[in-house]
């Protein structure tokens, strides 16, 4: 379908400006000449060209058909081309309402289909255009690889004026037969691919996706990646527009880290990243120089200058901690009172411009520390043919295998001419500041790469025994804490008690002080209805307490001991519908859904990647470093309770619809689990 040496377009049009003429002009415009048979029921010359009546006459089985018909026609046509073993259509229509239909015809002979409701592909490692609209005479061949379901990302992606050249290029619609994940494959088979470009509305293909995320990582393709759908109001317009369940935000998170791919947050940073992995180079091994690694910037304006230097802060891109041979190559070319520092200002009226540019940056390139070298001036049109700032950069640039970029502030103010010149000559131009930065951080982030895949042992008796327990029926309190504490947790077990002795009793036994809770059917969060008191240091306080929960919740409750405070985590686990059990770290407590600061991941979890779902949530990092003078938290019992809850996952997620620990209580002393929900799936749901 995709490297047609003959091609049936029906729906072929004589009359100037149709679709049908456009999509006959582009299909001929291909370099690889396909033969090409144009089919129109009431036209017998199209183009210049003889025009069929009617897809059953094309004398042999064609590679692809392109299908520019109207919706009333489209099944019947699908049908047709699979019968007649048509190697693959594209249905370009909207086709409302015919997605099964189209589907059941094409599965009859397994034909592969782009579409429908979407604006084809064009194929430039192999010099193919299947699109119904007119594009640019020339499409070279080059890194890229897209695949979008939006059709207006894919006009505007082969539009624009950045260096995007394209192996191939999928408009892939709303995907009835043939997905992204298929797309992936077959653009990580063509040798031109050295980046690939998604814009995702839909999970599809979960299996064949994660394949294909796992080859590019293996073979070092970065994948660059925009989602959308993961807000109440996107998630209703991506229903609406392309019939499929959008992936929850979640779930793309966890996809993603799993295989390293780089995901952004809207078009700007898309094609910065991806120019930047296209047009760049990527980042090698440097010596460890015991300083912070990171970019360094050179500006011509101290605003701009602080500017970036607060965006980068927000952003979490670093700057390097430049070295003391660093300062002293700065301070000897700065004009006086100008401070030799990371980001850089060297606006001045003594040196050359041109010179003293050059020297700047040679001096932040030589550092080790630095890792990309940026100059991030407005690289506006200059009236007086001014070109210090573009020839001082290319100078550099030739000197060095480092990366070396141009960061503007303002996208709108970029010369173009001198934009292609550096471009042209392996230049990144990265265009604004957000978005630059960013896709500075996702080059930064390529250089770490991806886990090869997790191997950890079942235990094959654990989990066919609490697979068994979880059919049977809803787990006690203190059965959930026993099914953590098999899975490695520490946990705060909690004694069951109906009445005020009982609950003496427990408390006598566990140890003052304790905490009582209610353990009413139906109470899901103790906390939110007033159902959790601590700190009871006796039995009268305790019976107290007691009285004035039965009253209001009824007799049953839980003792449990008083864990000593400390930083207070959430860990859970919880059902994407697409890729299966998720685990989940997050900020911990009464708060956790209003801080909500969490970081999601595939189950099973090492140790490696447990550490790395951590440090995903800084704020959480943080606290459990010790914030505020506190002392910091035992990191790896913390670890090895997230591995724990990754494993649970891992043997028994797909008996789950939900599990909560929390909090996670986390002191220097280890890390404690003092309340849990399990929402076990219901039997009759077969995994």
């Amino acid at each position: 379908m995709l490297e047609p040496r003959s091609v049936a377009v029906v729906g072929a049009s004589a009359r100037p400006g149709s679709f049908g003429e456009r999509l006959a002009t582009e299909v001929l415009r291909s370099p690889a000449a396909p033969r090409v048979h144009l089919v129109h029921p009431s036209h017998t010359e199209v183009l210049g060209r003889p025009c069929l009546p009617s897809l059953a006459a094309v004398p042999e089985p064609v590679d692809l058909v392109l299908l520019g018909v109207g919706d009333r026609a489209v099944t019947v046509q699908v049908a047709l081309a699979a019968k007649r073993g048509d190697g693959g259509a594209v249905v370009f229509g909207s086709a409302s309402g015919l997605d099964t239909d189209i589907a059941t015809a094409a599965a009859e002979s397994g034909m592969p289909l782009c579409g429908p409701g979407c604006m084809g592909f064009v194929n430039p490692a192999r010099a193919i255009r299947a699109i119904g609209y007119l594009e640019r005479d020339a499409l070279v061949p080059g890194p890229v690889a897209l695949v979008t379901h939006s059709g207006s990302v894919f006009s505007a992606l082969l539009r624009t004026h950045r260096r995007l050249e394209y192996s191939m290029a999928v408009s892939s619609g709303r995907e009835v037969v043939t997905t992204a994940a298929d797309y992936l494959g077959y653009a990580l088979d063509l040798p031109e691919t050295r980046v690939v470009g998604l814009f995702l509305e839909a999970m599809r293909d979960v299996p064949l996706l994660r394949s294909g995320l796992a080859r590019a990582a293996a073979a070092d393709v970065p994948v660059v990646a925009l989602t959308v759908g993961s807000s109440p109001v996107g998630r209703a317009m991506v229903g609406a527009h392309s019939g499929a369940l959008a992936g929850e935000a979640g779930a793309w998170e966890a996809l993603f880290a799993e295989y390293g791919v780089h995901a952004v947050r809207d078009l700007d940073e898309l094609a910065d990243t991806l120019e930047l992995f296209a047009v760049g180079r990527r980042l090698r091994p440097r010596p460890e120089t015991g300083r912070q690694r990171g970019i360094a910037t050179l500006h011509d304006s101290g605003g701009e200058r602080a500017l970036t230097a607060d965006l980068a802060h927000g952003l979490g891109v670093p700057f390097a901690e430049l070295g003391p041979a660093t300062h002293a190559g700065l301070a000897a070319v700065l004009d006086e009172g100008m401070v030799p520092a990371n980001p850089l200002d060297v606006w001045g009226a003594g040196a050359d411009t041109e010179d003293l540019v050059t020297a700047c940056l040679t001096a932040l390139d030589a550092d080790d520390a630095v890792d990309v070298t940026a100059l991030s001036v407005d690289l506006v049109e200059e009236y007086d043919g001014d070109e210090s700032y573009p020839r001082a950069v290319l100078r550099v640039h030739e000197r060095t295998d480092k990366p070396v970029v141009v960061l503007s502030a303002l996208a709108a103010s970029v010369d173009q001419a001198w934009a292609r010149r550096l471009r042209a000559a392996g230049l990144p131009v990265l265009e604004g500041l957000p978005s630059g930065l960013r896709a500075l951080g996702h080059l930064r982030a390529a250089a770490q790469r991806p886990l090869p895949a997790a191997t950890v042992a079942v235990d094959t008796v654990r989990r066919a025994r609490w697979r068994a327990r979880l059919v049977a029926g809803p787990l006690g309190p203190a059965e959930v804490f026993a099914l953590l504490a098999e899975y490695g947790l520490d946990v705060a077990m909690p004694a069951p008690a109906g009445s005020a002795a009982e609950a003496c009793a427990e408390a006598r036994r566990i140890g003052y002080p304790v905490v009582l809770k209610t353990a009413a059917d139906g109470v899901q969060h103790k906390a939110d209805v007033g159902g959790v008191v601590v700190g009871l240091a006796d039995a009268e306080a305790l019976a107290t307490a007691y009285a004035e929960l039965a009253d209001r919740l009824g007799p049953s409750v839980l003792v449990q001991p008083m864990a000593a405070p400390g930083v207070e985590l959430a860990l859970g686990v919880v059902r994407d519908a697409a890729l299966g059990p998720l685990v989940v770290v997050a900020a911990g407590g009464t708060l956790v859904e209003l801080v909500g600061r969490r970081a999601v991941a595939l189950p099973p979890l090492d140790r490696v990647r447990a550490e790395r779902v951590l440090d995903r949530v800084p704020l959480l990092a943080t606290l459990l470093a010790g914030a505020r003078g506190q002392p910091p938290a035992h990191r790896s019992a913390v670890v090895a309770a997230i591995t724990g809850i990754g494993q649970l996952a891992h043997e028994l997620g797909d008996r789950l619809d939900a599990l909560d620990v929390n909090p996670l209580v986390c002191t220097p002393d280890g890390a404690v689990a003092v309340d849990a929900l399990l929402l076990p799936r219901s039997p009759t749901l077969d995994p």
